[in-house]
């Protein structure tokens, strides 16, 4: 078999593998590259040396069975037998569902999380977004601080169970997608910049030196990147691909990186008659990100909108903190706003930022389906002091609001899992450092990060607690209970609605007309010949709709249709889909 490493700084290299050394020669056709050959067959375990280092992980390794600190493995992908008929699945007219594998059960395995699939099922989403599952230090934590960016985490069920996963998720039509990270590499475990350039200090990003992207040796560092993008599309059938905070992704040259990511994938999807798709998370509200790249965009296929949460979080809650000020003043306004052109940031100024934010999006351009709309998400919730979800927050009523506008607005709509039946369990942070050192600083860092916000230390969970992690493991009982049946029984209606009504996944996004009234707190849209109104205040609204003789497709209280006069009355924090007929 043969093996080969970029190391562009090495003198020499020598591969271990199964305990026998070899001296690797430079391959004369591919500057900084080594190759070398050895007996080896599934399971193999191998590093690489430089100038006479410690055996260290292979940076493309494509298993790590004893974590990031480990020797690699050898993965014949060929030997696994993938049982479901699988077409692929697009994005337009998706319902996207964000799982993590390690609290989605409190077995926390993809195995484990392949026998949940039949919520979902019922549920009616139609994509799994798994967030990250590369290799990380310990057993539990977000995957954000992972490395080795082409494996998979051991404790989740490694390689094997992630294609089990994905194949049950596609034998019962459901797509996956990957959160991946590209931004950054977790400060433990992470080997890349002994064997080349992999980060630049050009740029600088809140995780240190910047992945490098346009300094020197770069072209290796984006393949590096690219690769492992098509290897878990090609290797592991995934159907489309969440991309961490590109706006971390510093790049000055012409031809930007998410550009050529964009462009291989497309390539790959007609290769293989699937749909594939990439979905990135920007700060950045702008449209080129979302802009296909015959229009001079990078391509992208859909892009997270905190804009529309954050108008949705302010509506319901009355948080004015932080980002939430600039949504918080006038928030009805506010959701009107990203309810019809996606952005609310969109050149306007942000007093969280101190400063002008964004460009309008071109809606003759930019489809609906390209922006994900959400009420909650991992980040939303986790990254707050306790991790307390919206349920914590907000009435059954309320909630039930929410999920009618995340269902019916003009985007791609995603759920957090837990979301649909309003868990009561939170969703905190936690990690599992090996590192006593880095350990201490992480629990160090968080309580001290919002004890500057007015939180006492000890109201702060400690992340590396193994008592975090198990409080935000979902409680599997809780559906089968009231508030928490009805709630997932809502859910249920309004995606089947939005399946049943062709409006409702119709691309235009300038087709949604908006009314509303900030001092009575009611919001009303109309999207083709569906109506949605939500009331968020405590008493019951007269809307005037102006449209009689609509059919009531979902409530959440009863009410009746509007009568002659187009009034609509709504009960206090509820919501309502009619259909103008």
């Amino acid at each position: 078999m043969q093996f080969e490493v970029w190391a562009p700084q090495a003198g020499a290299v020598t591969l271990q593998c199964d305990g026998v050394t070899r001296a690797m020669e430079r391959d004369p056709e591919r500057e900084g590259w080594w190759r070398g050959e050895a007996g080896a067959r599934e399971g193999s375990r191998y590093g690489f040396s430089l100038d006479d280092s410690p055996v260290l992980p292979d940076p493309r390794s494509r298993r790590q069975p004893d974590g990031p600190d480990g020797l690699s493995a050898v993965v014949d992908h060929d030997r696994f037998t993938w049982r479901a008929r699988w077409a692929g699945r697009p994005l337009p007219g998706a319902v996207l569902y964000e799982l993590h594998v390690g609290t989605y059960t409190r077995e926390g395995t993809f195995d484990a999380a392949a026998e949940r699939l039949g919520h979902l099922v019922d549920l009616g989403v139609t994509h799994v977004e798994l967030m990250p599952v590369c290799p990380f230090p310990g057993r539990h934590g977000w995957g954000y601080e992972g490395v080795s960016l082409w494996a998979v985490h051991e404790p989740y069920g490694g390689p094997e169970g992630l294609k089990r996963f994905a194949d049950r998720a596609h034998a019962l039509g459901l797509g996956v997608v990957l959160d991946v990270v590209h931004n950054h590499l977790g400060p433990s475990g992470n080997y890349l910049p002994l064997f080349g350039p992999y980060f630049t200090d050009t740029h600088h990003t809140p995780w240190g030196a910047a992945v490098n992207l346009d300094a020197p040796g770069s072209d290796e560092v984006r393949a590096y990147l690219v690769d492992s993008a098509l290897a878990w599309l090609r290797d592991y059938r995934i159907d489309g691909l969440r991309l961490d905070a590109v706006h971390a992704l510093v790049d000055t040259r012409a031809y930007h990186f998410l550009e050529e990511l964009s462009r291989a994938v497309d390539e790959l999807s007609a290769d293989t008659g699937r749909p594939l798709f990439l979905i990135a998370e920007s700060d950045l509200n702008d449209p080129r990100v979302v802009t296909p790249r015959r229009d001079g965009g990078f391509g992208l296929h859909a892009q997270w909108n905190d804009d529309f949460h954050h108008a949705v979080h302010a509506a319901l809650t009355g948080e004015s903190r932080g980002y939430y000020a600039d949504f918080a003043r006038a928030p009805f306004a506010a959701l009107a706003k990203t309810l019809t052109g996606g952005f609310f940031h969109d050149g306007t100024y942000s007093s969280f930022r101190g400063r002008h934010h964004g460009r309008p999006l071109d809606r003759t351009r930019v489809a609906g389906h390209r922006l994900l709309g959400y009420s909650q998400t991992h980040d939303q919730v986790g990254n707050r002091a306790q991790g307390d979800r919206l349920a914590a927050l907000a009435s059954p009523g309320l909630l039930a609001c929410a999920a009618a506008l995340t269902l019916t607005a003009p985007f791609t709509p995603m759920l957090f899992m837990g979301e649909e039946w309003a868990a009561g369990t939170p969703w905190q942070f936690f990690t599992d450092h090996t590192d006593p050192e880095l350990a201490k600083a992480v629990s160090d860092g968080r309580r001290r990060e919002f004890a500057a916000h007015g939180w006492a230390r000890e109201d702060v969970p400690d992340p590396q607690d193994p008592a975090t992690r198990e409080r935000s493991c979902l409680d599997w009982s809780e559906p089968e209970r009231d508030p928490h049946a009805r709630v997932l029984a809502w859910y249920r209606l309004l995606v089947a609605v939005r399946h049943a009504q062709p409006d409702l996944t119709d691309p235009d996004l300038g087709d949604t007309k908006v009314a509303y009234d900030e001092e009575q707190r009611w919001l009303a849209f109309r999207r083709g010949d569906v109506r949605v109104a939500v009331n968020l205040a405590g008493r019951p609204a007269a809307i005037p709709l102006g449209v009689p003789g609509a059919r009531v497709l979902a409530a959440w209280e009863p009410v009746e249709a509007p009568g002659a006069d187009g009034v609509l009355h709504l009960p206090a924090e509820s919501a309502v889909v009619l259909l103008q007929e």
